[in-house]
């Protein structure tokens, strides 16, 4: 493909950027961004595109760089927004800074309600999948980057530098030489100069055949996550026996699904881990410290993955007319009045309740008489024995009539409210969760 329209149409045509649309352009001045930024204008149209340019203050050249992008956009009419951090704690330098200009620009975003655009071009992609494939034993580190995650876009990912450049040249546009890339400080750079001109000398297809190994695998992966799909079925825990009885490829993927999604990103190593996981015990519970403070838990035979963060708080207490439906937590609890020939979980006779019941999270020393045991038993017990996790039981909505529990969703109905031959009218009380099970 050669550059100039071509490229507009191609672009135009993948809808990552649209008439319209608010868009924020990640505004380094180097060719990829200016030819990004001159693209975003023609498609979205000025008013829509903010230009967002990061003077970090690290090297000579930064200040002269920001009046260029100011010149530049001035040029494209596009408003132009420049922050200048300043970093004070030590740590990774390349990771601080990308922290800071997506962060920024993920902020202009969400105030305007539209994207984020990156100049990543498939020459990006090639040195992003060689460094994966040097530093990382894994699979989806080979899947390189995408065109879309979430707000963040990238349109220029089916072109080249040598293609962008092309395209500013064209269009008359000027760019800014940032010459720490040249630099062999770091790996990208070193594969750039060294690793990516070795593989095009040993065979000339080398960059193209990367990009399409990305593409197969991509294919494969979609496949892979339908398997998954099918395994978890949308559900948060699997049985460990069942695990352990999945083919070990399948297996890792499940727990690295599942770790991701506690998590709500991905977490590096899971997979790898999986045969310890899958070994976990099946009594009580075993918990396993991962990556980025998630863990995997094995409580009564059951996984489920954790991320760090503070402990589920108790919904506060709730009343509950009869008939009526109140929201407790993340549950919808449900009285119903109506009559019912026989005794089920949940049933109770209308008579020996009063005119309101009270929705609650459990407390120490909560007792219930169960229906068809002798005598009272405490929660602590009931969950226990029910295989409660712990992390879950403050969210189990608890049902009371003037002080006395009557039932514990998916735990025990009261034996003192139950249905008898005397009964002329009934109360079902149920809860939903967000899923649609209910208990």
């Amino acid at each position: 493909m050669t550059a100039g329209e071509p490229m507009l149409d191609r672009v135009a045509a993948d809808g990552l950027l649209s008439d319209g649309r608010a868009v924020v352009v990640l505004f380094s001045g180097g060719r990829d961004s200016t030819c990004l930024l001159d693209l975003a204008v023609r498609i979205a149209g000025a008013p829509a595109v903010t230009a967002l340019h990061v003077n970090y203050g690290l090297r000579e050249g930064a200040d002269a760089d920001e009046r260029h992008c100011a010149a530049a956009c001035a040029r494209l009419g596009v408003a132009l927004e420049v922050r200048r951090p300043r970093r004070h704690e030590r740590g990774n330098l390349q990771a601080w800074a990308r922290d800071e200009r997506y962060g920024a620009a993920a902020r202009l975003a969400l105030a305007r309600g539209g994207d984020v655009a990156a100049g990543h071009t498939a020459s990006d992609q090639v040195e992003t999948v060689l460094y994966r494939l040097a530093s990382s034993p894994s699979r989806r580190a080979l899947l390189g980057m995408h065109a879309q995650d979430g707000m963040l876009v990238r349109p220029l990912l089916p072109f080249t530098r040598a293609q962008t450049a092309a395209y500013c040249e064209q269009r008359g546009l000027t760019w800014r030489e940032d010459p720490s890339n040249e630099s062999n400080a770091y790996a990208r750079n070193r594969i750039r100069a060294r690793l990516v001109p070795a593989l095009a000398a040993a065979h000339p297809a080398a960059q193209r055949n990367v990009l399409a190994l990305v593409e197969v695998l991509r294919d494969e992966a979609e496949v892979l996550e339908e398997l998954v799909d099918g395994v978890l079925a949308g559900a948060r825990e699997i049985e460990l026996h069942r695990l352990r009885g999945l083919a070990p490829a399948l297996c890792r993927l499940v727990v690295q699904r599942m770790a991701d999604e506690a998590a709500r990103g991905p977490v590096p190593g899971v997979a790898r881990r999986a045969a310890e996981i899958a070994a976990l015990g099946d009594r009580g519970t075993a918990a396993l410290a991962l990556a980025g403070g998630v863990r995997a838990v094995a409580e009564y035979g059951r996984l489920r993955f954790e991320a760090a963060g503070a402990p589920a708080q108790a919904p506060e207490p709730v009343a509950l007319p009869i008939p009526g439906a109140i929201a407790f937590g993340a549950r919808e609890v449900r009285c119903e009045v109506g009559v019912v020939a026989r005794e089920r979980p949940g049933v109770l006779d209308r008579d020996a309740l009063g005119q309101q019941l009270l929705v609650r999270s459990r407390r120490a020393g909560d007792r219930i008489a169960p229906l068809g045991l002798h005598g009272t038993k405490t929660l602590q017990d009931l969950f226990t024995a029910r295989r409660v996790p712990r992390a879950q039981r403050a969210l189990v909505p608890v049902v009371e009539s003037a002080g006395e529990i009557v039932w514990v969703a998916g735990v025990a109905t009261s034996e003192r409210f139950k249905v008898t031959a005397a009964t002329r009218e009934t109360v079902r009380i149920s809860a939903r969760d967000l899923a649609g099970h209910v208990r």
